[in-house]
């Protein structure tokens, strides 16, 4: 009988942090989630990490930790610089965790680790930009199998292509980045405008009962036949889009891959999204169109892919 080795993947996003005992194949073998800390700087983020990291080896017997985190992870440090939507700062992640648990740990943005997994484990695609829609918009790149980072880990920061220097404000404090028109936060901003330009409608009324307007209000709406809250849904899709046909005419690859929790929302948000990006096309008749492809994964690639990363480097 041939074992397998395991890992811990950790992934920590703007809303929640996923946990998951991941074996060689990427089969999960088990999971955890907790809400990311509202005061999500360093301390209260490592103490989630730890007790999670507890949880899953007292079950499981692992040889090696990965984290996917959102931001500017430095590589191969570990150190996470900065982050749009999370307070950690020049956080050395990897050193931390492998003091406390005595494992190796492999660290990575979470964009990043998310394509490796669908590169790897989907359909395999050698050279594809992944795109994660959660609270924010994350890239990651595979170019020829690899995951490409640039020399230091900093490259593939394709949430904030700017698509309108004169559009709203992003999480990163830049105007009209990509983020700021096709995120779950972009969701909650059009949500909210939409519950102020009708108070009595049906996205106001369900924001009321939950105490307020959110990007899952506005998917409830969506799910209840809601006209205003699929015109909501149009407009986000057209601007994901937008930013696939800027990375599409920028890159050559064999599909441009959509993940994050808002790919759970379907053709809701992928047929605008495949309009756009045709339209907006450079030279499609030479260059031809990628597809647009849902993630194989959804949310789950984070986690699966900061495991297998992990594997590859114990």
């Amino acid at each position: 009988m041939t074992t397998t080795r395991l890992a811990i993947g950790l992934d920590i996003g703007g809303t929640k942090i996923a946990g998951a005992v991941v074996d060689e194949r990427g089969t999960v073998v088990a999971e955890l989630v907790e809400p990311t800390p509202e005061d999500s700087d360093a301390e209260p983020v490592t103490a989630v990490l730890v007790s999670m990291i507890e949880r899953l080896r007292a079950e499981h017997d692992v040889v090696t930790i990965g984290v996917g985190a959102a931001g500017i992870v430095e590589w191969p440090g570990g150190k996470m610089l900065w982050a749009p939507n999370n307070s950690y700062r020049d956080w050395p992640v990897r050193e931390q965790l492998e003091k406390v648990t005595e494992l190796p740990v492999t660290v990575d943005n979470d964009a990043n680790v998310a394509a490796l997994a669908e590169a790897r484990l989907g359909e395999p695609y050698p050279n594809m930009v992944l795109i994660t829609v959660g609270t924010g918009i994350g890239g990651g790149l595979v170019m020829d199998g690899n995951i490409y980072r640039g020399p230091t880990g900093l490259a593939s920061e394709l949430g904030h292509i700017i698509l309108n220097p004169d559009g709203p404000r992003c999480g990163c404090g830049n105007h009209g980045c990509f983020e700021a028109y096709a995120s779950g936060t972009a969701l909650t901003r059009m949500g909210r405008e939409a519950a102020d330009d009708d108070p009595d409608g049906l996205i106001a009324r369900l924001g009321a009962q939950d105490g307020e307007v959110s990007g899952h209000t506005v998917v409830t709406a969506v799910q209840q036949g809601d006209e205003t809250a699929k015109a909501v849904f149009a407009r986000l899709g057209r601007w994901l889009g937008v930013g696939i046909a800027s990375l599409a005419n920028i890159f050559e690859v064999d599909a441009v891959v959509v993940g994050g929790g808002l790919v759970e929302t379907g053709e809701l948000l992928l047929a605008p999204a495949r309009v756009a990006a045709r339209e907006y096309a450079y030279a499609p008749t030479a260059r031809g169109i990628p597809p647009v492809v849902p993630a194989t994964f959804g949310g789950d690639a984070g986690k699966i892919g900061a495991a297998l990363l992990a594997l590859d480097h114990a």
